[in-house]
This record gives C-alpha cells, sequence and structure tokens, in this order.
C-alpha cells in the first residue's frame, strides 16, 4: 500500500522532484533520471548543432538552470528543467545524480557500474543527517515563510536562527511544529525547518524584533520562528 498522506500538493506527474525526494528519505547511493537526450548540454542540441553535453556538474547555480531552459520536452512534464531542479535537491542531501537517455541499451547498468553515459552531478562532501534530510524532502511541508535578504544571510553565511523580524510575508496554514519551507523574495528556497509558531501567530509577529513576542501574543514560544538546530539549508 502506498500512502499519499504527506505529498500535499505535489504534482504527481513531476516524477522527477518524487523520485528525489524518495532518494533523498532513503539515503541512495544514486539517483538516475532518464530523459529523451543524453544529458544536460550547453545549448537545446535539437536547434543548435554547436550544442555540447555537459559530463559533470558540480555546482548547480543560475548558469546551469539557464542552460536547462524551459519544459520543451513533448514526453515529460517539465523537461530538463524540472531534472535540475531534481538534481539540486538531491545532491544537496548528498545523493549523486546522473540526467541520461533512457533510450541508451543497458544505460542503467552502465550508470551504475560508474560508465559516463550522460551528466553527473557531484553530491556534498559528506551527506547530512537524516533528520536534516526528511526537512528538506518537502513531504512534510505545510506552509512557506519568505524572508529577507538579511535573514538570507543570517541563515547561509552566520548560522543563525530565523527570527520573525526577518519574515516578511507567511504563506499556508500550518501549526507550531509543523514543517515549513523558508524561502527568499524570489521564491528560492533556502531550506526547511520546524516552526516555533502557528501561522497565524506569524502573521502577526513577522518584521517584528523578538522582545515584541510577548507583547503582541500574550505569550512566546523563544526568540526564533524556526531555531538553527531545526533548520536545513539547501
Amino acid at each position: 500500500m502506498v500512502c499519499t498522506d504527506e505529498l500535499g500538493e505535489l504534482k504527481f506527474g513531476d516524477n522527477d522532484n518524487l523520485s528525489a525526494m524518495v532518494a533523498n528519505l532513503v539515503d541512495a547511493d544514486l539517483l538516475i533520471l532518464l530523459s529523451d537526450v543524453k544529458g544536460l548540454y550547453t545549448a537545446d542540441p535539437q536547434n543548435d548543432p554547436g550544442a555540447r553535453l555537459i559530463p559533470v556538474v558540480d555546482k548547480i547555480d543560475g548558469k546551469i538552470e539557464d542552460m536547462a531552459g524551459g519544459a520543451s520536452s513533448a514526453r515529460g512534464t517539465g523537461g530538463m528543467l524540472t531534472k535540475i531542479e531534481a538534481a539540486r535537491l538531491a545532491t544537496s542531501s548528498g545523493v549523486p545524480v546522473i540526467i541520461t537517455s533512457g533510450s541508451q541499451p543497458d544505460v542503467i547498468t552502465a550508470a551504475a557500474s560508474g560508465k559516463s553515459v550522460g551528466t553527473f552531478f557531484t553530491a556534498r562532501e559528506s551527506k547530512i543527517e537524516s533528520r536534516q534530510r526528511w526537512l528538506i524532502s518537502g513531504l512534510s511541508s505545510a506552509g512557506r515563510l519568505i524572508i529577507d535578504k538579511g535573514a538570507v544571510t543570517a541563515l547561509r553565511r552566520q548560522n543563525k536562527s530565523l527570527l520573525p523580524a526577518g519574515i516578511v510575508e507567511v504563506q499556508g496554514s500550518f501549526k507550531r511544529g509543523d514543517v515549513v519551507d523558508v524561502c527568499d523574495n524570489s521564491g528560492q528556497q533556502v531550506g526547511s525547518g520546524i516552526t516555533n509558531y502557528s501561522s497565524a501567530d506569524l502573521l502577526r509577529i513577522k518584521g517584528e524584533q523578538s522582545g515584541a513576542i510577548a507583547d503582541i501574543l500574550g505569550y512566546e514560544y523563544g526568540d526564533e520562528a524556526v531555531h538553527r538546530d531545526n533548520l536545513a539549508l539547501v
């Protein structure tokens, strides 16, 4: 029996991201994403004869995303772009990824044996603990917190907790103790974590200093909206 309760609003046609979540949760050694092209190219190989296959990607950044383009495959729901998104999720939790063509003979066996069959996305040097993998998997996310640039810097560069002052928008309806995604102003996910406050509470204290929480709510569960110990960055 397959339980789908925690999948929320995940689109079932997006098999790439679903497979990355599963690879993340089971601590897979490798994720192979099959496409109708051999891998990630410098340009669309169907339109540009000079397009070159990229054999290895060490970091998924804006340049790599631009190469992926939009949803151009007639047989897939998201084309190369969703495969890059899936590769970002998997590699951020320590699972390397290969994107390759499913029409190649014995391609899965070749990929699993270490042969170069497409584009290989390297994972982090060390795998993050299972609790963090669960947090960033997206399977249990009940909402989103949009944060400002200062908060992004505090989380990524200073290893800080997320404070109410850095929250600019609260999306979704969730309770204290639920998992929420933390995103920047552009919608790019920064991480996921367990919230100390419900969505209703955060709507009242977002943008406020932590010292004002008790005065606004009449109670407080700590200075942090999401404590660093309960936060996993991507």
